[in-house]
């Protein structure tokens, strides 16, 4: 009985990866000009987390 050796295949595909790095970029820079224009951190969290989701359901529509 061979067993499966799942530590060569890659913890994310391609395409996810993608989406998520592209989403926490935005994420961070919604979240850095909220700061930066004046608005407490809770409220830079809050824009940053929108724009995280938002820009997921977004690439992942986008990118094929």
């Amino acid at each position: 009985m061979a067993r499966n050796d799942r530590s060569q295949e890659p913890l994310l595909s391609l395409r996810s990866a993608v989406v998520f790095l592209i989403s926490l970029q935005a994420a961070a820079a919604a979240g850095f000009f909220t700061y930066a224009s004046g608005n407490p951190l809770a409220t830079a969290a809050l824009a940053g987390g929108a724009a995280f989701g938002a820009t997921v359901a977004f690439a992942r529509s986008v990118i094929g």
